[in-house]
């Protein structure tokens, strides 16, 4: 069960643990879907990769990630609540948390045509606590982890346990 606005999904009475992480995620592919088609999030990638020499891709994906990177500053949800703001929303309030950047993040490489899914990954055996984006270019999937100050591509250490959730 969720509650939502146009500018935020709070999760109430969802699971604790690996199948709360896992319906978080589908919450999460279902904005990014939604948010792909966005006129406001299209025009946002297209001023992010405007720059870009035609048809490297890896330098488009580059430049989404150093945009949601630099520009979104991590901020936690409230105490005890889980909320994944909009891609709008987060473009609009300059912040969020892991999930909401990544969701921002998925939302602008789909909408500049670069396939994306969510990697919620954990610790140790069986804990998610953490999620980051994928973007696939060619046959290779590329990590986009931007709650960190580390190159596109950088994958997280001592990662215990994963799931993963296409866009």
């Amino acid at each position: 069960m969720y509650l939502t606005t146009p500018d935020k999904v709070t999760l109430a009475a969802i699971d604790s643990g690996r199948p709360g992480i896992v319906e978080t995620l589908h919450h999460m592919r279902r904005i990014a879907r939604e948010a792909r088609r966005d006129f406001f999030i299209r025009r946002k990638a297209e001023q992010i990769i405007a720059h870009i020499p035609g048809k490297d891709w890896v330098g488009e994906a580059r430049a989404i990630h150093a945009f949601v990177r630099d520009e979104i500053i991590y901020r936690l949800d409230p105490n005890e609540t889980e909320m994944i703001r909009t891609p709008a929303k987060v473009l609009e309030a300059g912040i969020g948390d892991c999930d909401d950047k990544a969701t921002l993040a998925a939302a602008l490489l789909e909408a500049a045509g670069h396939p994306a899914r969510f990697v919620a990954v954990g610790f140790a055996p069986g804990e998610l606590t953490h999620v980051y984006v994928e973007t696939r270019i060619g046959d290779r999937w590329f990590a986009v982890e931007t709650t960190e100050l580390v190159d596109f591509g950088w994958s997280v250490p001592g990662v215990m346990d994963r799931e993963t959730v296409s866009v």
